[in-house]
């Protein structure tokens, strides 16, 4: 055999195989599961489409037919009347140090109830974890009376720790947190306590860092529950420099006469800080939202 037919031959190389295309009924599913999603954001864009709209117009130019579908000129003057009716730079301030408080007790809270239900053993703590999720199933109304006369009691009507403190307790968030910190591995636990560690540097500096997903959508949800909620504030404060945004923009709603642009103006500026909160954690919340979905 000669040393020429020794030689190894040279390999061919592969066949770039051409892209196959999409069946048309495939393209033809997708475009109409983005038309629907297209139409749906459009959808829920109107209501604050409306909103700008009629918070430039007076309250009167509201009700013409047909209604104004562009902007107006009375987006200063109903700024300026809603600043002397209800004070809303006030009560948006009041709003903003209410919910920032109930936010962070809150969280933290929920973080160490969890944490706690998660990672330790002890007798009870399946029927702990039974009466938090019967807690769920608990209407709002059915809590009232008994919680009003608790702070009257303790002499809290008209006070900010009245309208904190009560819910701070947050069975929603504890559950969330709790299904963070289940796949948390014990090992690192051990490790950090035989380094020396205490518990709650251990908490703070091992565990809770490592669920700031979950912390992230708790946070998001927990902030937009204090700032819109309205039923308790209302029983709670009596003094009209104390009011929150909703409680305050209740007041615009009289008996022969509501102040349609003020509420329109009020409520689009009420949701700015919502706005900015979830575009400040919006990562945090898709992945906190998916763990928790992933997670048994």
């Amino acid at each position: 055999m000669s040393a020429t037919s020794a030689r190894p031959r040279p390999a061919r190389p592969a066949a770039v195989r051409p892209p196959v295309a999409r069946p048309l009924t495939a393209r033809l599913g997708r475009g109409a599961v983005l038309a629907v999603l297209a139409l749906g954001a459009v959808v829920s864009l109107v209501p604050f489409a409306w909103m700008l709209i009629a918070s430039t117009h007076s309250s009167s130019e509201l009700f013409h037919s047909p209604p104004p579908f562009l902007p107006g000129g009375e987006l200063l003057r109903n700024l300026a009347h809603l600043q002397q009716s209800i004070g809303f730079g006030r009560v948006l301030l009041n709003s903003l140090g209410v919910a920032v408080v109930y936010t962070a007790l809150s969280s933290l809270l929920s973080a160490m109830c969890g944490y706690g239900l998660a990672k330790y053993r002890f007798r009870g703590r399946g029927l702990l974890l039974g009466l938090v999720l019967a807690t769920m199933m608990i209407p709002l109304q059915v809590l009232l009376v008994p919680l009003f006369q608790m702070m009257a009691s303790v002499g809290w009507i008209d006070s900010y720790q009245a309208v904190i403190l009560p819910f701070l307790a947050n069975s929603f968030g504890i559950l969330l947190m709790r299904q963070g910190f289940l796949d948390f591995p014990d090992e690192l636990l051990e490790s950090a306590r035989i380094d020396g560690s205490g518990e709650l540097r251990t908490f703070y500096q091992v565990v809770l860092p490592c669920v700031r997903p979950q912390l992230g959508a708790l946070v998001i949800f927990t902030f937009m529950g204090q700032w819109n909620s309205f039923i308790w504030p209302l029983l709670m404060l009596n003094t009209e420099d104390k009011y929150t945004v909703p409680v305050a923009l209740n007041t615009l709603t009289g008996l022969t006469h509501v102040d349609y642009s003020g509420l329109m103006l009020g409520s689009l500026l009420a949701t700015l800080p919502l706005v900015l909160l979830f575009l400040v954690f919006q990562r945090q919340f898709v992945a906190g939202l998916l763990g928790g979905a992933l997670k048994g």
